[in-house]
């Protein structure tokens, strides 16, 4: 008996879910991506004038994300803005420090930068065009920012980026 191609898919599928999970991941991708749209052309257009003054860009299907790299502006270290992110040194897989240890608040391990920023890649696509105001509202680039303390969080486990666990 010869193998059936179509076998393992369709409607009555007995497949495992992770095809349907995989396509509705994708779908709530694109939706997120759409609604934070107004952030990200603002993450594009501070990205592209940074390429006039040696910034390039590539794009990251890990961390969700049009990535500038070399960025010449800022004390260091990484901004997102929607899908953007706006990044003064060479890689995002570079170990940094968490808010709470850089304000001495405890003594915590070093986490990834591409991880903290990509929590606020997914935030941004929760929340949209509220992040901004949300996130000001919530003290700004402090250790008191909720946003943060959650992107660190996130860094640290791969787990529970919003703002509000």
């Amino acid at each position: 008996m010869a193998a059936d191609p179509g076998r393992g898919r369709g409607l009555n599928s007995t497949a495992p879910p992770a095809t349907l999970s995989g396509v509705l991941r994708a779908a709530l991708h694109a939706l997120g991506m759409l609604w934070t749209l107004p952030n990200t052309v603002l993450g594009l257009f501070a990205g592209t004038i940074g390429i006039a003054f040696g910034a390039h860009a590539h794009i990251s299907r890990r961390d969700l994300a049009i990535v500038f790299h070399h960025w010449p502006w800022g004390p260091g270290g990484a901004l997102t803005l929607g899908n953007t992110i706006l990044h003064t040194g060479d890689t995002l897989d570079a170990q940094c420090v968490t808010y709470a240890h850089r304000a001495g608040h405890g003594d915590e391990p070093s986490i990834m930068l591409a991880d903290h920023e990509r929590a606020h890649v997914y935030q941004y696509m929760a929340l949209g065009p509220l992040f901004l105001p949300l996130y000001f509202l919530c003290g700004g680039i402090s250790v008191r920012n909720r946003f943060e303390r959650a992107a660190d969080r996130y860094a640290q486990s791969r787990r529970d980026w919003w703002p509000w666990a």
